[in-house]
Order: structure tokens, then C-alpha cells, then sequence
């Protein structure tokens, strides 16, 4: 059964960082083009970076040179690296395979204040 746990999120001020981490059961992270999606309240599900199983990443204009996207293959586990935070940061933070092919993990609460 393939399961994705996000963690490493929390509440912080305007200019901070975070690292979210996805650790996967069931599946191969390296074989597999992943992504970090966000969903803030009242809007839709977002994507926000990705990396291809070749390692190139991507990502959305609103992050891109604060946020980077990694992945450990050895602990079959991808990163997200948060700097610079800000408020429209705020949101729940999961991953998934891009395109969106599992079942949602519960996510991880990211809010950060001004």
C-alpha cells in the first residue's frame, strides 16, 4: 500500500524558513516525477515545485529563489527548503506524484505570520 507522511511544518514570522519533508511506503520516489503542492483557505489545490525522476525541478513563479525542491533516494523522501516565507505562503503543504496519481496524505500546516 503506497503512503506519503508530509511533516516538518509549523507556524512562523514573516522572512523564516522551513523544511518540509515527504517520506513514502510503497513506492519509488527516484522512478517517479514528485511534486509539493499547497492549498491555503478558499483556494484551490496548487503546485508549487516538482522534480522529475531525472532531477530537473520547476517551479511556480510565486517561489521560485526561495523554495527548493529535493530528494534523498536513499530515504525515499523529497524536501521542500521554505526561505523568505510570507503570509500568502500560509497553507496546508502535501506531495504527490505529478501528475496527482495517489491518494492525498494528510498534509502539513504551514502558516506564517506578519
Amino acid at each position: 500500500q503506497v503512503q506519503l507522511v508530509e511533516s516538518g511544518g509549523g507556524s512562523v514570522q514573516a522572512g523564516g524558513s522551513l523544511r518540509l519533508s515527504c517520506a513514502a511506503s510503497g513506492i519509488l520516489l527516484k522512478l517517479n516525477d514528485m511534486g509539493w503542492y499547497r492549498q491555503a483557505p478558499g483556494k484551490q489545490r496548487e503546485l508549487v515545485a516538482d522534480i522529475t525522476s531525472g532531477g530537473r525541478t520547476n517551479y511556480v513563479d510565486s517561489v521560485k529563489d526561495r523554495f527548493t525542491i529535493s530528494r534523498d533516494n536513499a530515504k525515499n523522501t523529497v524536501f521542500l527548503q521554505m526561505n523568505t516565507l510570507n503570509p500568502e505562503d500560509t497553507a496546508v503543504y502535501y506531495c504527490n506524484t505529478r501528475p496527482v496519481m495517489l491518494t492525498w496524505g494528510q498534509g502539513t500546516q504551514v502558516t506564517v505570520s506578519s
